[in-house]
């Protein structure tokens, strides 16, 4: 009798945890469909989600208190003015009010597309640099701009800056 209904409860136990993971998968299924129905993103990078991401301005609140060297783990909104047309490797966000904010992915591990416009979140590092004149125009070169205009560079840039570890691009 004892080895009865000791084999009835070890049963009842398999049953009953086999049950609650197969309701915890679907629960967190049904999770990720609601979200991903809300906004569609194209994601590149380390996987994050717009959950806390930072409007424009109030990531300007921070860039303002920020100086050169300082940096601020972030997740903001933007939109993308420019990207790298030789292979996606940094692109510019435009923040509002002639603020332009430039970001590089970490470890050069992805890169956007070329054609990428619209709207983007994406999480890092966000730091105040100065940039040499030899960078500035590297960039420039990069953007596709006319020897001309490269030669008029002449003069160190204090950029904002970004090292983004994840980006999604809004569909």
């Amino acid at each position: 009798m004892k080895k009865l209904l000791t084999l009835l409860l070890i049963g009842g136990l398999i049953v009953s945890c086999k049950n609650e993971a197969k309701t915890n998968d679907t629960e967190q299924d049904t999770k990720t469909e609601e979200i991903s129905k809300e906004i569609a993103y194209s994601s590149f990078g380390k996987e994050i989600t717009d959950v806390d991401a930072l409007s424009a301005e109030r990531m300007m609140a921070h860039y303002d208190a920020l100086k050169v060297g300082d940096t601020v783990n972030a997740k903001m909104r933007g939109k993308i003015s420019e990207v790298c047309s030789k292979k996606g490797c940094w692109m510019k966000l435009d923040m509002g009010n002639d603020k332009i904010v430039r970001v590089t992915f970490k470890d050069y591990g992805f890169f956007m597309p070329l054609d990428a416009t619209g709207e983007v979140v994406v999480n890092g590092k966000a730091f105040v640099k100065e940039t040499s004149v030899a960078d500035l125009q590297h960039y420039a070169e990069d953007a596709g701009k006319t020897p001309e205009e490269i030669a008029k560079i002449t003069e160190p840039e204090v950029t904002m800056s970004f090292e983004a570890d994840g980006v999604l691009l809004k569909k």
